[in-house]
């Protein structure tokens, strides 16, 4: 299973960036796919997570309301939305999947990784 994101980069805050996750070697059909982040000497955080077969959407609550998780089963991609990104969203994000616990804020509920995506937010 590999996990590649792109599409980090640096904004102005107010701004807004899409990241992409492309997943090869397995489908989660059963699963939740999601995005983490971790900034600057913080812990990794959930930050989204979509069912791969439904579509259903969770969000932190940092993020509601500005971030857009969705997935492409075509394509087996994973995209996020960032608007109104702000300097405190400055992180490396991470895809991951799949989600395999009860508790999305659980990093080792996830069991494959990508290897990280720098945003930065600058005020």
């Amino acid at each position: 299973v590999q996990l590649v994101e792109s599409g980090g980069g640096l904004v102005q805050a107010g701004g807004s960036l899409r990241l992409s996750c492309v997943i090869t070697g397995r489908t989660f059909n059963s699963f939740s796919i999601g995005w983490l982040r971790r900034a600057p000497g913080k812990e990794r955080e959930f930050v989204a997570a979509v069912s791969w077969i439904s579509g259903t959407t969770y969000y932190a609550d940092s993020v509601r309301g500005r971030f857009t998780i969705s997935r492409d089963t075509d394509k087996n991609t994973m995209y996020l939305q960032m608007n109104s990104l702000k300097p405190e969203d400055t992180a490396v994000y991470y895809c991951a999947a799949p989600h395999t616990g009860w508790n999305y804020s659980a990093v080792e509920e996830w069991d494959y990784w990508g290897q990280g995506t720098q945003v930065t937010v600058s005020s």
